[in-house]
C-alpha cells in the first residue's frame, strides 16, 4: 500500500453540529493519510463547517442525510466506506477492526455494537439489544462500513427522508455478507434526553415497524420532527 493513499474514507453528514463536531473528529485519525475524513454540510447556520476543517474535507451538499452521505461518497477516494454520525465516535481500534474483517473477501459490509455517552440503565439495555446480529437493527447510528464496490452496485443510499440506513442494508445483502462487529461506538443521547427515554424509543419502535410492513418513508417522516441529519 502506497503510504499517501487512503484505504478508508470516513464521511460524515452534519447539520448545526457545532457541539458535537470536534469531539467526533478528534476521535479520529485525522493526520493519517491513509485515513480520509470527508464532512458534508447540508446548510448549517452555526460554526459547524468552520470548526471541521482543520480535521477533514469539507463539503456543502444538499440537505438530506442520505443525499449527504451520497455525496461524499462521490469525493471519496479509497475503497473502503465508512458512514459516521456527527454525534458519534468510533472505538480506539474501530479502524483495525474493520479491517479485520474485511481480510475476509466474502464480507461486503458491517457495523458496530451501539453505546449511548450517559450511563442510565434503560441506555444501556437499548445498547445492548444491538448484540442482536439482524440486519433490521443495522441502524445508521451503528456506523455503516461498506466496500465501494459493494455500495455502487445497490446505487448508494436510496434518497429518502428516513430508514435509508436500513433500506441500503437490505439491499447490500444480495452482495455478499455482512459484518457484525463486536467493538461499540459511543453516540449521544440527546433526544432520548430531550424527549424522554422511554416515549423515544416507542416513538422509535413505531416508525420502525410502520417501515417492516411496507409504509412510505415520506409519510413516516411526518412523525420524527427532526433535522434529516
Amino acid at each position: 500500500m502506497v503510504a499517501d493513499t487512503p484505504w478508508i474514507s470516513i464521511i460524515i453528514p452534519t447539520l448545526n453540529e457545532a457541539d458535537q463536531i470536534v469531539a467526533t473528529l478528534k476521535a479520529l485519525p485525522y493526520n493519517d493519510p491513509a485515513v480520509e475524513i470527508i464532512v458534508v454540510d447540508g446548510g448549517s447556520s452555526d460554526d459547524t463547517l468552520q470548526l471541521a476543517e482543520p480535521f477533514a474535507h469539507t463539503h456543502s451538499g444538499p440537505r438530506g442525510r442520505a443525499s449527504q452521505m451520497n455525496a461524499g461518497a462521490a469525493q471519496a477516494t479509497a475503497d473502503v466506506l465508512l458512514f459516521l454520525h456527527a454525534d458519534t465516535q468510533l472505538p480506539t481500534d474501530g479502524l483495525a477492526q474493520i479491517q479485520d474483517a474485511l481480510t475476509n473477501s466474502e464480507v461486503v459490509a458491517g457495523n458496530f455494537r451501539l453505546g449511548f455517552d450517559a450511563p442510565h440503565t434503560i441506555l444501556r439495555f437499548y445498547g445492548r439489544c444491538t448484540t442482536v446480529d439482524l440486519p433490521c437493527f443495522a441502524f445508521g447510528d451503528r456506523t455503516l462500513f461498506v466496500r465501494r464496490p459493494a455500495f455502487d452496485a445497490v446505487g448508494g443510499y436510496p434518497a429518502w427522508p428516513m430508514f435509508e440506513d436500513l433500506e441500503i442494508v437490505k439491499r447490500l445483502l444480495s452482495n455478499g455478507r455482512f459484518a457484525f462487529l463486536d467493538a461499540t461506538v459511543s453516540t449521544s443521547a440527546r433526544r432520548f434526553q430531550a424527549n424522554g427515554l422511554i416515549r423515544q424509543q416507542l416513538r422509535n419502535t413505531l416508525l420502525w415497524l410502520g417501515y417492516h410492513i411496507g409504509l412510505n418513508p415520506q409519510r413516516l417522516k411526518r412523525f420524527y420532527a427532526y433535522p434529516e441529519t
